[in-house]
């Protein structure tokens, strides 16, 4: 769908803010269908996030602000997101053995299981979804990342 009939205008002050707000939308987007699709697993995409974070890391713990530093939103409420996590037995929240007061997580065998199954189904939707070739999405990478040149 072309983003003047998604979001019924046509007025842009130039093509430069018309590809910052495709860009928005688009991400709206995935991020939608992929929720739909977390939402069969009882996840969010934020739980997901957190869950792959600690997968990268498994079998080692990592601690809370490791974590936040490594999520896509990085506004997101990381203790509340693992409290969560916690209460459905997919991470397991401990003391750390160098610094007691740190907070460390770790993925428990049901973690892994839920994000082994739910990677299966967002693959899947995401290979369905990006209907780029890979020398595209390597322009498109490119692109947005020189989009985000100046990100501090």
């Amino acid at each position: 769908m072309k983003l003047e009939q998604a979001i019924q205008s046509t007025k842009f002050k130039n093509e430069v803010h018309k590809a910052g707000l495709n860009i928005l939308y688009t991400a709206w987007w995935l991020k939608t269908v992929m929720s739909r699709e977390l939402k069969e697993f009882g996840l969010t995409h934020e739980q997901y996030n957190v869950l792959r974070i600690l997968k990268g890391k498994y079998p080692d713990q990592m601690c809370v602000r490791d974590i936040a530093c490594r999520m896509i939103e990085k506004s997101s409420n990381v203790p509340r997101i693992i409290d969560r996590l916690e209460i459905k037995k997919l991470v397991k929240r401990s003391t750390s053995a160098q610094d007691k007061r740190e907070t460390v997580i770790t993925l428990t065998q049901a973690g892994i299981t839920i994000l082994e199954a739910s990677t299966v189904v967002l693959n899947r939707v995401m290979d369905e979804m990006m209907l780029v070739n890979e020398s595209e999405a390597l322009d498109l990478n490119n692109l947005l990342e020189k989009v985000r040149s100046n990100e501090e």
